[in-house]
């Protein structure tokens, strides 16, 4: 396994146009979806806020340009998209665990998805978003979108960037912990970094994908692990998350993670609450997200 650090790359000429579209982020805005989606929805025990979160995602994305379907029976919301050509995916999983408002997890990727979704509206470019469902019921519904709808349709992915709580940030030292026996050292011991995981397909586009930041958003760190020989399977804490049917699929794909437990003391609690994210950060991560899907 090898660490990449945005803070070791040199950044890129910027593209003035791409800045612009980040300058439209409003972490005001991406608090009031993290808002509005915390609530306990579990796809069986709260059945019905689980579909109004579905409802409520649908109904954002629409109101941005999008055309949207619902995939499979469990309520995958996507964009339509150009078949023609190879399309980057945007992913993040809408539903909790039941105990829990799920405001890191998974409200702030879901809210970073559809801010980058809103900045980008009109710019024609080949993107899906895709609202999972189920993630936390063993990843069925990106099992789906992938073995149902990704495979058969024959669709061509350049990349599946898979959002898996970005919301929280401590800059306290020490406060970054890591699966145990994972074969890396950090650079930093506070956690205040994203992390973006990568795979033998995925390992290639890492390094220009962790340089966005350091481009973009200097300010945002972003810490990116390559993962080789298929390690990701004995290292289970590298796979818990919508990336894993895409990488199962032979998909280049990254998860972007503010390291869950590893980091957030509020992970499938009942504190896992809006007031407890930080919002700059949440903010940078999707700049850094627009960046990543619109620069050439």
């Amino acid at each position: 396994m090898k660490v990449i650090a945005s803070t070791s790359l040199q950044s890129r000429t910027v593209d003035p146009k791409v800045q612009s579209l980040l300058e439209t982020v409003d972490p005001s805005w991406l608090r009031e979806i993290v808002v509005q989606i915390s609530k306990p929805r579990q796809w069986t025990k709260q059945r019905e806020q689980n579909r109004a979160t579905a409802d409520f995602i649908e109904t954002q994305l629409q109101s941005f340009g999008y055309k949207t379907f619902r995939q499979s029976q469990y309520d995958n919301i996507v964009t339509e998209f150009d078949r023609s050509h190879p399309v980057t995916i945007i992913g993040a999983h809408y539903d909790s665990v039941p105990q829990t408002p799920g405001a890191d997890d998974n409200g702030s990727a879901v809210a970073a998805m559809l801010g980058c979704a809103k900045a980008i509206a009109g710019l024609n470019l080949p993107v899906c978003f895709a609202a999972f469902n189920l993630e936390e019921e063993g990843l069925e519904g990106s099992k789906s979108f992938v073995n149902d709808f990704i495979k058969p349709e024959k669709v061509s992915v350049k990349v599946a960037h898979i959002l898996e709580m970005v919301g929280y940030c401590d800059h306290t030292e020490g406060s970054q912990n890591l699966p145990k026996g994972l074969p890396v050292k950090l650079a930093r011991s506070a956690g205040d970094f994203l992390a973006i995981v990568a795979n033998r397909n995925s390992n290639r586009i890492l390094k220009p994908t962790v340089q966005t930041a350091k481009t973009y958003v200097e300010d945002l760190p972003v810490l990116g692990l390559q993962v080789f020989m298929g390690m990701e399977r004995i290292f289970k804490d590298l796979r818990r998350s919508d990336h894993a049917p895409f990488w199962d699929a032979g998909y280049p794909a990254f998860m972007w993670t503010d390291t869950s437990e590893f980091r957030n003391p509020h992970y499938h609690q009942p504190t896992d609450t809006p007031e407890t994210l930080d919002y700059e950060f949440l903010k940078r991560v999707t700049q850094m997200l627009v960046a990543a899907v619109s620069r050439k």
